[in-house]
């Protein structure tokens, strides 16, 4: 095939790509999954907290897939990365309740 033919085609067999790569748009389910309740009333403000401040950035599956009973160290460790790295706008006092309810309850 000639040159001067060649950049014609190119041309159409691109244009046809990026149409093909346009972006899909759908609506995503509502969200069904919710937070464990406490173990006891004790846990009622890590509770709330992780109702008010967690799904904000996830759904409540995000930490019922975690692994269980994995204890308080681990959650402290996950709460503090979602502050700290992910800056999670969570108080001091809210992220240790969440955490503390989150090793009571996971």
């Amino acid at each position: 095939m000639p040159r001067f033919t060649a950049l014609p085609v190119l041309c159409f067999l691109l244009a046809g790509t990026a149409a093909l790569a346009a972006p899909e748009t759908y609506a995503l389910p509502e969200p069904t999954a919710q937070f464990k309740a406490p173990p006891d009333a004790g846990h009622a403000a890590g509770f709330q907290a992780a109702q008010e401040n967690c799904q904000t950035c996830h759904s409540a599956d995000y930490v019922a897939m975690q692994p269980p009973r994995k204890g308080p160290a681990f959650w402290d460790a996950e709460v503090a990365k979602m502050v700290k790295v992910y800056h999670a706008p969570i108080e001091a006092d809210q992220a240790k309740a969440i955490a503390a309810y989150l090793g009571a309850t996971y």
